[in-house]
């Protein structure tokens, strides 16, 4: 079985395995504990966030670890939100955010908070004039994802900062949950407060998200019942997955050039079959300012799913759209906006890459798709 679904989740890296084990097996005292084995622990997780301050060329007391991109994401908006809602009460994101973005806005909504929902171009990417446009006095905040999700469209993040840079009353955070060692990332070149990612997203264990905070800045929390993580997470950290997480990170980042590169070919290749088959619509760009480990297409009038589980039997795991809605049979919000095309919104199929692939597994998958194609040609619906 070839497994394409690395936006989902990817194998994890077998150092980051044996780490998990070492450490679990002799340092299992709780860190915030006050004895030696406790300090011991919490040693552990303070050079595990050393090591993610010094990839991303910051200071160590700027990074919290959560259980997650999603908390990560929560905890970013809904604690910003709150905290300066004194200074007004308008937000900025996109329409195609993940759910964990977009749902939380609408959250926001509910508690009286205004929000403007840019929409994005034919290839999925917001400009930075349409965020120029929007902002307000009111605006406190502006929450753009780097890469999305589903189709790989890559935001214009450096020049939407540079817009926001002389607007210190405005705090921008960024979703890099599929940015991370796939495309560089500058924080602060780029005017960031706020960014996300997630471990199990860069060969890392699940249940571990980093998350940014520039210095100065308060949130407030979203959790309550202890002082772990500057108050701002409170709960028993998870020594053994946090370690694994920063070598994770510092080796997805350490390899991202020569991955990328990689990957660039292998999408290219891809996309190369697919135009060959008449019923199937590219969603995304085909060019390079697209991430380079996401291939996404619709087949209009055919359900997701089946494609799915037909390139499961034959021995290829792709998906649909995010995990985390993919058991929503409702069309992707993301190609709805991309499209206006609700056929072609709900029969999406996302295919991403990892190390493992090669250009024969490439080619492997595209007769895949293609036999599928044709098996499944007179199931199609015409409605």
């Amino acid at each position: 079985m070839l497994y394409f679904d690395h936006c989902a989740s990817t194998p994890p890296h077998e150092d980051v395995i044996q780490t998990i084990a070492e450490v679990m097996r002799i340092h299992y005292a709780n860190p915030s504990s006050i004895h030696q084995a406790g300090a011991d622990a919490g040693n552990l997780i303070e050079r595990a966030r050393g090591l993610v301050a010094k990839l991303f060329r910051t200071k160590p007391e700027e990074w919290i670890f959560t259980s997650g991109g999603t908390e990560s994401n929560n905890l970013a908006i809904l604690g910003a939100a709150r905290q300066y809602a004194g200074r007004g009460k308008h937000l900025i994101t996109t329409m195609i955010e993940h759910a964990s973005v977009y749902e939380t806005f609408q959250q926001l909504e509910r508690e009286g908070f205004t929000v403007t929902y840019l929409p994005v171009d034919e290839f999925g990417s917001v400009s930075a004039e349409a965020v120029e446009a929007a902002l307000t006095d009111e605006t406190i905040l502006v929450s753009i994802m780097h890469v999305n999700n589903e189709v790989g469209s890559v935001q214009p993040i450096a020049d939407i900062g540079r817009l926001l840079a002389d607007r210190p009353k405005t705090l921008f955070h960024i979703d890099a949950v599929q940015s991370i060692g796939k495309l560089p990332i500058d924080i602060a070149g780029w005017g960031i407060d706020l960014l996300s990612g997630s471990a199990h997203k860069v060969r890392g264990p699940k249940g571990v998200g980093i998350l940014y905070m520039k210095s100065g800045l308060k949130l407030h929390p979203i959790v309550y019942g202890g002082e772990q993580e500057r108050s701002m997470r409170p709960g028993t950290s998870n020594t053994p997955s946090i370690v694994a997480s920063a070598k994770a990170f510092r080796i997805a980042i350490e390899e991202a050039e020569a991955r990328c590169s990689q990957w660039r070919m292998l999408r290219s290749r891809l996309i190369g079959h697919l135009d060959g088959i008449q019923e199937l619509v590219l969603n995304g760009s085909a060019e390079t300012d697209s991430a380079p480990h996401i291939v996404h297409f619709s087949y209009p009038g055919m359900k997701p799913e089946v494609i799915v589980h037909a390139l499961e039997q034959r021995g290829f795991v792709v998906s649909t759209k995010s995990a985390c809605s993919s058991k929503d049979d409702k069309p992707s919000r993301v190609i709805q906006a991309i499209s206006d095309d609700s056929r072609r919104a709900a029969s999406g199929i996302r295919i991403s890459f990892g190390s493992e692939h090669t250009e024969q597994h490439i080619d492997q998958l595209a007769q895949a798709v293609r036999d599928t194609v044709a098996e499944l040609k007179p199931l199609e619906r015409r409605n």
